[in-house]
């Protein structure tokens, strides 16, 4: 019998906001095309209109249809009597001294997730979310320690990175002299939630994300991480065509399942299986094996040895993660001098064996600390019913 692919639990529904108009932010090109003819745009014109809005909405970032000047007074005022353009909330911004940025969002219901943009001398990266909350429980992982509530929308997705364009003023100005210069170079798909239980919306998402005529990230510029959803990996290749990563954080089952329950699921060998048949796997497109270091757990150098073993026949390189400790832990960071003995039997093998520089720690905004300031855990059953608008 086969495992499902979703994950085992209740999602909440949305609670739609009051309104019939639709949310341009997340549609796919096939998708808005429908609604502009839906809503009474001439199919002939349909193809120009939606290129029209499209470069409107991405690349110039306007959210107000008055200031389409290329469109008529006519069809500007069909487009607000049908459209909106909404982006999630922001709630909190917090910047740590190192220069990242922690946004606290609020989405559909009252929920709210985190995204972090990390700026760095060659690229800027920007850390967004999938799900508000996590299924998975990984045990060293701050943000799973927040039950899954829902997906997100492809709209909640894409506006993550439309408001962290706001806020570090990326949009183009119109008139001005082009400014190739990109803030945010680069996207991880590493924060809150598993991507791969929300496919179709992270999919939706990352081709708007990813089209030419708009933000225009190329895919390359993508990273996906997973913890090891074997079913969706060849789909993300062929329907995102991203690059991978994957949690992987330990050389044995016994102790891989500790730390990621899924692995009781999809083992290391169904898993290593998967990638090896990634489709396009090549070295200039390596998967990432995201490994955090625990103190006495997964850090000896046996550990690296198997490691390199599990790595063979696949173009990898491997992130080496210091723990970020979160307040009740149940692990410590290993040591710097066990680190780097981890590191130097990695890189010696052949493979890329970075160390992650941990980013943000003093705004709870570091790998796995991600965690939003509402948690589920402290509501009732009455309170999180009502919010979702049940």
């Amino acid at each position: 019998m086969t495992a499902p692919i979703t994950q085992d639990v209740l999602t909440l529904p949305r609670k739609l906001p009051e309104t019939d108009k639709t949310n341009i932010v997340g549609l796919t090109r096939d998708a808005l095309r429908e609604a502009l003819i839906a809503a009474g745009t001439p199919e002939k014109q349909a193809k120009m209109r939606l290129g029209q809005l499209w470069q409107w909405v991405y690349h110039w970032g306007v959210r107000d249809f008055a200031a389409m000047t290329n469109l008529a007074k006519d069809y500007r005022a069909l487009l607000a009597a049908h459209f909106t353009i909404e982006l999630p909330e922001v709630v909190t911004r917090q910047i740590s001294e190192d220069g990242t940025r922690k946004y606290l969002v609020r989405i559909a219901g009252g929920h709210e997730v985190e995204v972090v943009y990390i700026p760095e001398t060659d690229r800027g990266t920007l850390c967004i979310s999938s799900q508000v909350g996590c299924t998975l429980t990984c045990s060293f992982c701050h943000t799973g320690t927040q039950k899954l509530v829902r997906n997100l929308t492809a709209g909640e997705i894409v506006g993550q990175v439309m408001l962290a364009r706001d806020d570090l003023g990326e949009w183009p100005v119109q008139g001005a002299p082009k400014d190739e210069t990109r803030l945010i170079s680069n996207i991880v798909l590493m924060g809150m939630g598993e991507p791969l239980y929300n496919f179709d919306n992270v999919r939706d998402a990352m081709k708007v994300v990813m089209d030419n005529e708009g933000i225009a990230l190329g895919r390359r510029r993508i990273t996906l991480s997973t913890s090891g959803v074997v079913p969706e990996i060849a789909r993300t290749a062929t329907e995102i065509g991203c690059l991978l990563a994957v949690s992987f954080h330990a050389t044995t089952d016994e102790v891989r399942d500790q730390l990621v329950p899924i692995n009781k699921r999809w083992n290391i060998a169904t898993l290593l299986e998967a990638l090896k048949a990634y489709p396009g796997l090549s070295n200039s497109e390596r998967i990432t094996f995201e490994y955090v270091m625990l103190d006495g757990i997964n850090d000896t150098k046996e550990d690296a040895y198997r490691l390199v073993e599990l790595l063979k026949g696949i173009p990898a390189k491997v992130n080496l993660i210091p723990f970020n400790e979160w307040p009740g832990a149940p692990y410590k960071r290993s040591s710097g001098n066990r680190i780097h003995a981890f590191a130097d039997i990695i890189y010696n093998a052949g493979y890329a064996s970075p160390i992650r520089t941990p980013r943000g720690e003093d705004i709870m905004a570091a790998c796995g600390q991600l965690k939003s300031a509402t948690e589920r855990a402290r509501k009732s059953k009455a309170q999180i019913a009502a919010e979702a608008g049940l």
